[in-house]
């Protein structure tokens, strides 16, 4: 069953292959959104990370949750 995991506190400038290639230094994720600003299409500083396997979800919470990325803390929880 996919766990999907909060990723919060990102820069703005972040990508979602920025992003991809970060948490697969865990395990591919199975998808990763990173939702835009309706009116200025800009990212709105948060993102979803999905991994197909729990135990993979809970290693990327415990390794990556207050860690720097772009120069701030990740705040990563399960959604």
């Amino acid at each position: 069953m996919a766990v999907r995991l909060f990723v919060g506190n990102l820069a703005y400038d972040v990508t979602e292959a920025e992003l991809r290639e970060f948490f697969s230094t865990v395990a591919a994720p199975s998808d990763v959104r990173l939702p835009t600003d309706r009116e200025t299409g800009r990212p709105r500083g948060f993102a979803f990370v999905e991994f197909a396997d729990r135990a993979h979800a809970e290693e990327a919470i415990t390794r990556f949750n207050q860690q720097i990325f772009k120069g701030r803390p990740l705040a990563v929880s399960e959604a």
